[in-house]
């Protein structure tokens, strides 16, 4: 982190406590109906959840369509009258208006004209008409029944969509949860990952795998690399840089690829691209709140390789989490080419929580000083995402072993640097 990085985790806490108690926005209330309250708003159910959705024909030819949906209190309802049914005109259902049929008293909703929509939530609870693409929160647990109003003078069918998800209060309550579960699991290395994770080399440079490595899923081949990628790598500078030129992070990755290649892996990885405006980024986090989307995109301090600053920094995180704790990497790309393919040089760690800055006393982030962890879970992920042709180990000339970042956060590798072509 460079000096401005206590201003970064304080806005970025400002920005949490928008996004938790901007979230938590109370449906507004309605009075009961029967032993169901019901409350109604213009905001979108999150697709983010655990939410499930449902295709029910309603048809005249019954009073209520059990819609065979169970709903548990915290469910957020949304009913959406997709079309009319098959063979029908655009009205979808059609109703005999006269009034001597809407005396029968055969309407179960007064307030709504026959033809409408209604819906009732256990079955014995009060119908009400449904306002199409409204949410419906559910403090009871019950059953839904769908219907028309005066369906006894009414013909034809309506195809409807139902969503059913957890309040967003819900939402919130649980990603909240897991995010202080992270934090505190890697501020208080209740979590942490331990050994030396130093290595032996053998007679071709590539160091031998340590524990993790041989019950890893990676996997990686034994053939040697060539040696002109080899002598690139060997002059390739060791560790990263921050502003003052104190010396930080290892380079511990290399990927071989064009930039669309590179980008296309990544994605298909599920790795984000860092903002890198802390202004730009406020403003972004606060709109995707409000499209109840997740905010894992955080910008990073600026570091620095071959004399310039990353030209990328990726970031995996989990909403809320991302403040304190995220799996990050910056990319550079580097002033040589393999096999007329660019070569990226990569600078990855785990931010587990926050500690003391060590040039200046300021917050910054406490990185997993097992750092081999973080250059493994990059390559997996890459190579679950099916774009990477081959991985290979390399241990350059003088290998990091044991440093500290420029914060003076301590860390301890086996020194290797993994090769990633992609294909």
């Amino acid at each position: 982190m460079h000096r401005d990085a206590n201003c970064i985790v304080m806005r970025f806490w400002i920005l949490l406590s928008f996004i938790v108690f901007g979230s938590l926005r109370p449906l507004e209330a309605r009075p009961p109906i029967g032993t169901q309250t019901i409350s109604e708003s213009n905001q979108q159910v999150s697709t983010a959840q655990a939410e499930k959705s449902y295709q029910i024909k309603v048809a005249t030819a019954q009073p209520w369509t059990d819609a065979r949906v169970d709903l548990q209190p915290g469910d957020v309802v949304q009913i959406l009258t997709a079309s009319p049914g098959a063979g029908l005109d655009a009205a979808g259902v059609a109703c005999d208006l006269r009034p001597e049929a809407s005396a029968s008293g055969e309407t179960p909703v007064s307030s709504a004209v026959p033809g409408a929509l209604i819906a009732k939530l256990a079955p014995n609870a009060m119908p009400f008409p449904v306002v199409v693409s409204r949410n419906i929160s559910v403090s009871e647990a019950g059953h839904l029944f769908l219907g028309i109003n005066g369906a006894a003078h009414c013909r034809g069918t309506l195809a409807v969509e139902v969503h059913v998800g957890p309040a967003m209060s819900t939402v919130i309550k649980d990603k909240l949860a897991r995010a202080a579960q992270i934090w505190a699991s890697g501020q208080f290395n209740t979590g942490a990952a331990s050994g030396s994770g130093r290595n032996e080399s053998d007679v071709n440079g590539a160091a031998k795998p340590d524990a993790k490595a041989a019950t890893s899923s990676l996997q990686v081949s034994t053939a040697p690399l060539s040696p002109d990628l080899r002598d690139e790598i060997d002059s390739l500078p060791r560790r990263v840089n921050d502003e003052f030129n104190n010396p930080g992070d290892m380079v511990n990755f290399v990927i071989i690829g064009s930039q669309q290649q590179v980008e296309s892996a990544l994605e298909r990885a599920n790795w984000h691209l860092a903002d890198t405006s802390n202004a730009d980024a406020i403003t972004k986090a606060i709109e995707m709140t409000q499209q109840n989307k997740d905010y894992v995109q955080m910008p990073m301090s600026v570091l620095y390789l071959f004399g310039r600053a990353q030209e990328f920094g990726y970031e995996q995180a989990e909403p809320f989490a991302v403040v304190a704790s995220r799996h990050h990497f910056r990319l550079w790309k580097a002033p040589f080419e393999f096999n007329h393919q660019p070569v990226w040089v990569g600078a990855g760690t785990h931010d587990i929580g926050f500690e003391k800055d060590q040039r200046n006393g300021r917050v910054t982030h406490k990185i997993d000083p097992a750092v081999d962890q973080e250059r493994e879970n990059i390559a997996e992920s890459l190579q679950k995402s099916g774009n990477v042709q081959s991985l290979s180990y390399y241990l350059p000339r003088d290998a990091v072993q044991e440093a500290k970042n420029a914060t003076g956060g301590a860390y301890h590798s086996d020194g290797r640097i993994l090769v990633i072509s992609l294909k």
